[in-house]
């Protein structure tokens, strides 16, 4: 469906959540206990890396150009070996049954609908295959998920790895700037810990080895195993080259900012994903928007680069493209979807964002997703 015809159906009610991000957002932190509001939309200490996300975004103009053939547009992408249908991905959000009862299942079933790319967390509140078959069973044609690693030492991620392999994940994304979590002051004054609720364990609990350390898949002691291993401050370069050499799959490194980390990156791994963990480890980091040009420029295109931290719009899309992503990781808005109104709700953020971004698309002069560059947008004030 395109951007004209989703308009078409929004206006004669087909969307189950506001169109407006702001609203959307607002409506479903008003619909959640503090808890899981306080997980869903908290950040790093005063979350200004949050704001900022949003700000970069400000910082940049469309430069449209016209008298240019946009009657039909192409979305498709290419990641490494892989053609996506469009650019957005849904990005690794664990513990989702804390916003519905079905959580990850109910995205990987709206992602399928959709035709979205999935990445989904190692903290998934469903077994990692649970989510595949969902995914799966409602595509037209073939999904596309990837699996997003914690680290949780060697001998748990390599079973977590051999089981994303056999259940059709077709590329590892490492998550690399979590060693710990950061000091999350709506987090910590909630007092809620969704582990110690049986948030996020679904993975875990279905993993042989996690299974032999617990003594069984009781809640509570699959969640002391999961907290002794979960997050390593000693994770380097080594253990990307350890991962790397025991799976066949692509390793795409995740909250890579600075260039000379992707220049080493671009050698030790298969691709990197500018963002900052959504503003929710270091307060006062650099917006995600402004390492991305940086962190294209310095891998030349050797390796694929993705965004993620601070997408709402059909134009942060575009604009995220101009300046050097091959694909766009989608987060909170999906999950605020996810609780507002289940698989509809995510499947409807999904088709939103895609129409938004087929309109400015046509409205730009593009007619291809792969055609943007930096060509395509400009500082504001230059």
């Amino acid at each position: 469906m395109d951007g004209t015809s989703r308009k078409r159906a929004v206006a004669a009610g087909a969307s189950t959540v506001p169109l407006d991000p702001e609203a959307l957002a607002e409506q479903a932190a008003a619909d959640l206990p503090p808890g899981p509001r306080a997980y869903l939309v908290g950040g790093a200490e005063t979350e200004q890396t949050i704001r900022d996300n949003r700000c970069a975004f400000d910082r940049w103009r469309i430069r449209p150009r016209v008298l240019r053939d946009t009657s039909t547009r192409d979305h498709q992408v290419t990641v490494g070996d892989q053609r996506l249908t469009h650019p957005l991905v849904c990005a690794p959000i664990g513990m989702q049954s804390l916003y519905d009862d079905e959580g990850e299942v109910a995205t990987a079933r709206a992602a399928g609908r959709t035709g979205t790319a999935l990445c989904l967390s190692t903290v998934s509140s469903a077994s990692l295959e649970a989510v595949a078959r969902a995914q799966d069973e409602a595509a037209d044609g073939a999904a596309v998920r990837w699996f997003q690693v914690y680290w949780s030492g060697r001998e748990v991620t390599a079973s977590l790895v051999r089981r994303a392999e056999a259940a059709g994940y077709s590329a590892l994304v490492l998550t690399v700037d979590t060693p710990v979590t950061g000091w999350r002051v709506r987090e910590l004054e909630s007092g809620y810990a969704p582990l110690d609720h049986g948030h996020g364990l679904g993975t875990y609990a279905a993993d042989p080895v996690v299974r032999e350390r617990a003594g069984g898949t009781d809640d509570e002691a699959v969640a002391s195993v999961v907290s002794d291993c979960l997050g390593d401050a000693s994770l380097d370069w080594d253990d990307v080259a350890w991962l790397r050499e025991r799976t066949d799959l692509p390793l795409y490194l995740k909250g890579v900012v600075h260039p000379d980390d992707a220049r080493r990156a671009a050698d030790a791994a298969d691709g990197v994903v500018v963002s900052n963990h959504g503003g929710r480890q270091v307060d006062g980091e650099l917006a995600a928007l402004e390492a991305l040009g940086p962190v294209a420029r310095e891998v030349g295109g050797s390796i694929p680069v993705l965004f993620d931290s601070g997408v709402r719009t059909g134009a942060d899309v575009f604009r995220a493209l101009a300046l050097g992503a091959d694909a766009v990781l989608l987060g909170r808005p999906y999950c605020y979807g996810l609780t507002l109104a289940g698989a509809d709700g995510v499947a409807d953020v999904l088709r939103n964002l895609r129409a938004a971004f087929d309109l400015t698309l046509e409205l730009s002069g593009y007619p291809t997703a792969s055609a943007l560059d930096g060509n395509a947008v400009v500082r504001a004030g230059d």
